[in-house]
């Protein structure tokens, strides 16, 4: 298609979102974006996003991209987007890429955040997990380093999904706190359907200390087990939507940033 490649950074917030990817009937981040550009434009696109976020799920730096046939400077497309657009999703800024640019699979690298907290609160119950209970966090720092690495992770995948291929290569995995959030980083190649939400259910289930109330009994060597046969079990805990961020998403040669 001749044109331009046009890059968009975008933050949102899914809550209100049936996900990242257009379905029919449904109010969904890229079918909002392409009716901007249709606004502003008269033309039609198509828009190319680095990852499939599902309902519910947010973004702090969602790439994507779309070629299109139009005079508007690219560096204009942010603000003019951002007029059509609800105040939950906001394209940080636009940029001209090279033709060859894909969003999707040149990505070498995506970041996600999970939000953890043990208080219930009237104002941020939609962008963090709240919920009861006392957790190790040496387990769930323990369990975090287990999936460091490369490994079929099969077991943490929707089954509908997953693929010949469901090997993944992660560089970062690591819980930290920050005020009173207990926040769960991880960086890697690829990732599966629900696999970020998995792998937080699962650490959860093994770092809970009420374990003689937990109904699926996960201990670390387990998961470990797990981890490193990807067998045919499936995790069946799987943390809530509305906790995952997907931070950043990576380019380019560096893969160890």
């Amino acid at each position: 298609m001749p044109g331009r490649n046009i890059k968009l950074i975008i933050e949102y917030e899914g809550s209100n979102y049936a996900g990242w990817q257009i379905q029919k009937e449904q109010v969904t981040v890229q079918g909002l974006l392409t009716e901007a550009v249709t606004k502003i434009t008269g033309c039609e696109v198509s828009i190319t996003g680095a990852g499939r976020t599902d309902a519910g799920v947010h973004a702090l730096g969602q790439t994507a991209n779309f070629r299109i046939d139009h005079r508007l400077e690219p560096e204009r497309y942010a603000e003019a987007m951002n007029y059509y657009l609800p105040d939950d999703i906001r394209v940080q800024s636009s940029t001209e890429v090279a033709d060859s640019f894909n969003s999707r699979f040149d990505a070498v690298w995506r970041r996600y955040r999970y939000l953890l907290s043990s208080r219930r609160t009237a104002i941020f119950r939609k962008l963090r997990w709240e919920r009861r209970g006392e957790l190790d966090y040496g387990l769930l720092r323990q369990g975090a380093d287990l999936i460091l690495g490369e490994h079929d992770f099969r077991p943490f995948c929707v089954v509908a999904s997953q693929k010949e291929d469901n090997r993944c290569r992660i560089y970062q995995s690591r819980w930290y706190r920050w005020g009173d959030l207990m926040v769960y980083e991880i960086r890697g190649n690829r990732f599966l359907h629900s696999m970020v939400r998995s792998l937080v259910g699962a650490m959860v289930n093994l770092a809970r200390t009420d374990q003689d109330e937990n109904p699926h009994n996960l201990t670390l060597a387990r998961f470990a087990d797990i981890l490193q046969s990807g067998n045919e079990e499936r995790i069946v805990f799987t943390a809530p939507a509305h906790g995952l961020y997907l931070r950043s998403v990576g380019y380019g040669k560096d893969k160890s940033e």
